[in-house]
């Protein structure tokens, strides 16, 4: 029996140990390549700044590489941290992509910074620029429509192109917003899993419809190891949490696998250790089960699977059997 949700992929264009940004985005065409042969629904680039593992940065640039790559998949961002764009420029971005891949473009939008307060200073960011986020999803989504919200100004390309939107977060926030604008919602679980359950609830109690979305519509993130040994998902996932600690807490630094380990096991690494409450780690049986109990338990109609094992081989790898379950 196939698995009850729809499955996609967020893949954080990872630059692993000895390689370069350059080969990090070559990869990510192969990991879209192999998801859009396997029937996963769609692939989604998360913008970062300022993180040497993560080459998606210029997130929708990353996006016209792979689509023009593939032929069928979706892809999209999941998400453009709003408060660092003009509106405009994102609208104009993303219906530059929808003219060039009709049908295939998404656009999941989010309100925090995708980086540190620092980097937010050299992006030019105001720190009250969030506050906005509600009237700039409502400025962006006119734009992809027949009409705008500031007379005489049009998103070209952009206007007519109906790019869908998105709502990403990680908090009541974003799914109040998502409910009250009658807008699919993409909850963060694979990396800040604590208000989940109490965030997809109050989206679908307080769900308004939409002409486009007359139905809630809720995808929820995942952490995915799935290997043909226990052992190795194991050891594949332990590999991935001292990466994480390393870039987290070390900013790179060059800990070995011991120092790491201590650190994992200091409250602050231990926060770390909780940031991926929702994996599936294990054989594909095991993975399975978690799987579908994730499932249950979110009420997700799609799950967007993050693969972060420490190679391309092993992301594939893990791709193949989470598809074939």
């Amino acid at each position: 029996m196939p698995l009850a949700a729809a499955l996609s992929i967020l893949d954080l264009a990872i630059v692993s140990p000895g390689q370069t940004p350059g080969d990090a985005l070559a990869d990510t065409v192969v990991v879209a390549q192999r998801a859009e042969a396997l029937g996963y629904r769609r692939v989604w680039y998360a913008e970062h700044h300022n993180f040497q593992a993560i080459a998606s940065s210029a997130t929708s640039v990353v996006i016209a590489h792979v689509a023009a790559h593939t032929k069928t998949i979706r892809l999209g961002a999941g998400g453009i941290m709003l408060p660092n764009h003009a509106p405009l420029v994102i609208a104009e971005q993303f219906g530059t992509l929808a003219c060039l891949h009709p049908g295939r473009i998404d656009l999941g939008v989010g309100r925090a910074p995708g980086t540190d307060p620092t980097t937010s200073r050299a992006l030019r960011v105001d720190p009250s620029a969030s506050d906005s986020f509600p009237s700039d999803v409502l400025e962006l989504q006119a734009y992809f429509s027949d009409t705008s919200l500031l007379p005489g100004v049009f998103a070209m390309p952009g206007k007519g192109t109906h790019v869908p939107l998105y709502i990403l977060g990680s908090s009541l926030f974003g799914a109040k917003l998502a409910a009250r604008l009658g807008l699919p919602y993409a909850f963060a679980s694979h990396f800040a899993p604590a208000a989940l359950e109490q965030a997809v609830a109050l989206y679908r109690r307080e769900y308004r419809p939409s002409p486009e979305h007359p139905l809630p519509y809720v995808i929820a993130g995942l952490n995915v190891i799935a290997a043909d040994d226990a052992a190795e998902a194991e050891s594949q996932f332990r590999a991935v949490q001292r990466t994480r600690v390393k870039i987290l807490l070390g900013r790179g630094a060059d800990w070995t696998d011991d120092e790491a380990d201590q650190v994992l096991e200091s409250p602050a690494g231990r926060s770390i250790t909780a940031m991926s409450t929702y994996s599936a780690i294990g054989t594909p049986p095991e993975v399975r089960r978690d799987v579908e109990r994730f499932t249950l338990l979110s009420g997700a109609d799609e799950l967007m699977v993050v693969h972060p094992g420490p190679t391309l081989a092993a992301r594939l790898r893990s791709i193949e059997l989470l598809a074939a379950l």
